[in-house]
């Protein structure tokens, strides 16, 4: 690796102050783990080149959203052929789809599949319509089981994610093991389908075969963005889910309800791993900002 060798990408920023995007060329010089960014628009230095230990080689690849001295940019092309040569030749995106059989499962699921490497940049829970799920599986309309995968199908919350990774599209595929669960507990009985499957069509989780296949089933009414917006229901769930957060600061959540979720996966009173309803009249609220109005 040469002293001057760098990265350069076309990165953009939210900003809530103007409601719009602003985009900079953000370079990165592995030698030292320092950045520099530049203002596109206004064709001038917004950041002189400083070491940052927060930024590593391995967060940059186009998708991925990364922070730079607290701003939230978002890695939306190659600056440069050079970094587009180096970089970008492997990174795929696929649809991994988690059947009703195994949602209840997603947890474990997730964590499979980060261990595996991949990130995940785009996520939803849904449950589909019939319409929908003819969309979904139209090459699958002349084989016998097509009415039984579709009652299937839409007999409970599915989740489908955008997962970004190096060879995603084989990769996730042979995660998943063969498509009939049967088959997968003995020719790959550590495959997802071996482990949570049970037969050909409540099999867990579904991959596209192809990058042609992922590009096409991944046009879908997926949420962007790096959190999961969740609503949880029942018997007085503001306090009871409060309870089961844990207090804002990590650290104290540590000292007093060591086994919350902010004490298990909170780094710091901003970085505090989840948001939850604090009042019980702001429930219903937050539910129509996040489920109604945000989703139109």
């Amino acid at each position: 690796m040469s002293q001057d060798e760098r990265f350069a990408f076309i990165a953009e920023w939210y900003d809530p102050n103007a409601s719009l995007f602003r985009r900079f060329e953000l370079l990165y010089y592995p030698k030292d783990g320092s950045v520099e960014m530049y203002d596109v628009k206004n064709h001038r230095t917004f950041l002189k080149r400083t070491k940052y230990d927060g930024l590593h080689l391995e967060d940059l690849f186009i998708g991925n959203k990364v922070t730079v001295f607290s701003r939230h940019l978002s890695l939306v092309d190659y600056g440069d052929q050079y970094t587009a040569r180096k970089l970008g030749s492997r990174k795929e995106r696929t649809l991994a789809l988690i059947k009703p059989d195994a949602a209840p499962r997603i947890g474990e699921l997730i964590d499979i599949i980060i261990n595996a490497g991949f990130t995940i940049t785009k996520a939803k829970m849904m449950v589909l319509s019939r319409k929908e799920a003819m969309d979904f599986y139209v090459d699958h309309q002349s084989r016998p089981f097509y009415n039984e995968l579709l009652q299937f199908i839409t007999s409970g919350s599915i989740v489908a994610m955008e997962i970004l990774g190096d060879d995603a599209v084989s990769k996730w595929k042979m995660l998943l093991g063969p498509a009939n669960s049967g088959v997968a507990q003995t020719e790959a009985p550590d495959s997802i389908r071996a482990t949570l499957g049970i037969d050909g069509i409540r099999n867990a989780a579904h991959g596209p075969d192809s990058i042609a296949s992922a590009a096409q089933e991944m046009v879908t009414e997926l949420c962007s963005g790096p959190c999961i917006a969740l609503e949880v229901i029942q018997p007085n769930p503001p306090k009871i889910f409060r309870d089961f957060c844990g207090p804002s600061d990590p650290e104290i959540a540590r000292h007093l309800r060591p086994g919350t979720l902010r004490a298990l996966f909170g780094k710091n009173k901003i970085q505090n791993a989840v948001h939850c309803t604090d009042l019980p009249e702001d429930g219903l609220l937050e539910v129509q900002y996040f489920f109604k109005i945000l989703d139109n």
